[in-house]
């Protein structure tokens, strides 16, 4: 574990476990690098090396006031990428995390990259516009600023039951994958979340997704109640050069967490692959 100082003076925390080909793993909103502890110890067993960062203003990462845009958030994992050299490198993101994927490797290529991995991702957009009438509408995100910016503890308990599909009939709650979801998303600062709406909300993906010339696996629960399946997914797969893609009946936002064991097997299948 480390920090890297980014250009505009943000330090930013890391994981960085193992040797062989590395596994960079984005994280979504409004989390940390700890969302992803089963993949990393999964992968780290199968002799990958394992890298995870916190985003700005997220977890053990600086609580900076500015910079909270996919921009921002491309550059610093960037920055992570360049102290550490990493080559033939995996990018894997799920939710606002596939966005900084999908960013990271439009804005700065590919020449350190082999694939890219988007998981319930916000690709190409999220909010409704005459050109992505499929989209969410602005109420919707509105509802998402209030709640975190002044009543952030209670959301971030609420938020956890459709994340992970629990209130769905016969749902078997976990409340332990509840409480690690509000120890994470606590740790990091209320204006970085707040402002992180806009940044998975509003941004475009669609160029970046055109531009990306590495193979892409794209994983979605049909049952995704955060970003809904239809409107992003699929949508993502056609605009990419080189996809692959695969739906998950019934399944959540948050599946990689509850179903992790399918997940992660095919996760090695497309690395190996």
């Amino acid at each position: 574990m480390g920090t890297i100082t980014t250009k505009d003076g943000v330090e930013i925390f890391f994981k960085d476990w193992g040797e062989g080909q590395p596994l960079v793993f984005h994280h979504g909103w409004p989390l940390s690098a700890d969302d992803w502890d089963n993949q990393m110890m999964f992968f780290l067993a199968k002799g990958y090396r394992v890298i995870a960062h916190d985003r700005r203003g997220h977890g053990r990462s600086t609580q900076v006031s500015d910079g909270h845009d996919m921009d921002h958030y491309a550059d610093d994992a960037f920055a992570v990428v360049e102290a550490l050299d990493l080559k033939d490198a995996i990018h894997i993101g799920h939710s606002t995390g596939g966005g900084e994927v999908t960013r990271l490797l439009a804005r700065h290529g590919t020449s350190r990259v082999a694939k890219g991995v988007l998981i319930s991702s916000v690709p190409p957009l999220m909010l409704k516009t005459d050109a992505n009438p499929g989209g969410l509408p602005m109420e919707v995100f509105d509802g998402l600023r209030q709640s975190t910016a002044f009543n952030r503890a209670q959301f971030y308990q609420d938020i956890t039951l459709p994340f992970y599909g629990y209130n769905r009939p016969g749902a078997k709650i976990v409340q332990a994958v509840r409480d690690n979801w509000w120890r994470q998303g606590m740790m990091g600062g209320a204006k970085a979340h707040y402002d992180g709406i806009k940044a998975f909300s509003e941004t475009d993906f669609t160029e970046d997704l055109k531009a990306i010339d590495v193979p892409v696996l794209i994983l979605h629960g049909e049952d995704d109640q955060i970003v809904p399946f239809a409107d992003s997914a699929p949508l993502s797969a056609k605009l990419l050069k080189h996809s692959t893609f695969k739906a998950y009946p019934g399944y959540p936002h948050g599946a990689f967490t509850i179903h992790a064991d399918e997940i992660n097997a095919d996760l090695l299948a497309f690395i190996k692959g």
